[in-house]
């Protein structure tokens, strides 16, 4: 089972919950896990009826801790396929 985490718990978490935003206002972070066998946090969103998970490397957020502009980048891609993809968003 993955363990559930905090925001604080998540490095440059601030810049996913932005680059989310960016994309859609009313979607919500719900709950975060890590896992531990990827070594990646798992977010789970949630927008009006409907649930989406994405999934973020470790290592890839702990490296826009320093600015890296082709992380940020990277970041970038993951969240808006993730989002954009309609086998994401599934009803809850």
């Amino acid at each position: 089972m993955d363990r559930q985490v905090t925001k604080e718990e998540v490095p440059s978490y601030e810049l996913v919950e932005e680059k989310i935003k960016e994309i859609d206002g009313s979607i919500i972070i719900l709950r975060i896990f890590y896992i531990f066998m990827h070594i990646a946090y798992k977010f789970q969103l949630i927008k009006n009826d409907k649930l989406c998970t994405v999934e973020v490397p470790r290592k890839l957020l702990e490296g826009l801790k320093n600015g890296n502009i082709i992380l940020e980048k990277e970041l970038n891609e993951i969240i808006y396929e993730s989002l954009e993809g309609s086998d994401c968003w599934n009803k809850v």
